[in-house]
């Protein structure tokens, strides 16, 4: 009896590579991780969780050119303050996927592609206009072969 406890019990945890192909829709389960972070300990479940796995070959980037809500870099206005940061006249807006310190968690790619899934319950708003974020982003640099997931609740 104990030893079927713990086997299921090993069944319900997902490794990186599971997590990041069932929230982004493609297969990496030949990506080998090179950070895993989870802030998704706090009240209600917010935190932010940023994954990168790296690849030995692009076999991940076709995958991602098939997939037709990938679009290729630079990053648009929402995405750039999002992950890093955006200036206008106003002011700075961003980034919003950072450590404690404001600093943006993804480093700085210069070729590749990128997702933004928005999962909160009114998408009809501006997402960098609300009070609260439940977002994914993927990002792939084709230089480096590493995708990065990053999913962030508030």
């Amino acid at each position: 009896m104990v030893v079927m406890c713990v086997a299921l019990s090993a069944c319900g945890a997902k490794g990186p590579q599971e997590i990041v192909s069932n929230e982004l829709g493609i297969d990496v389960s030949k990506g080998v991780e090179i950070s895993d972070v989870d802030t998704h300990a706090g009240f209600h479940g917010d935190g932010v969780t940023c994954i990168a796995l790296r690849f030995e070959d692009e076999s991940v980037l076709d995958s991602i050119k098939e997939n037709s809500d990938w679009k290729e870099l630079p990053l648009d206005e929402t995405m750039q303050a999002l992950v890093y940061r955006m200036e206008d006249a106003t002011g700075e807006i961003g980034p919003f996927l950072n450590d404690n310190e404001g600093n943006a968690l993804l480093p700085e790619i210069q070729n590749g592609y990128y997702l933004l899934i928005d999962r909160h319950a009114d998408k009809n708003s501006d997402i960098l206009e609300r009070g609260s974020f439940n977002f994914t982003v993927g990002l792939y640099d084709t230089d480096n072969n590493i995708i990065y997931f990053c999913k962030l609740d508030t």
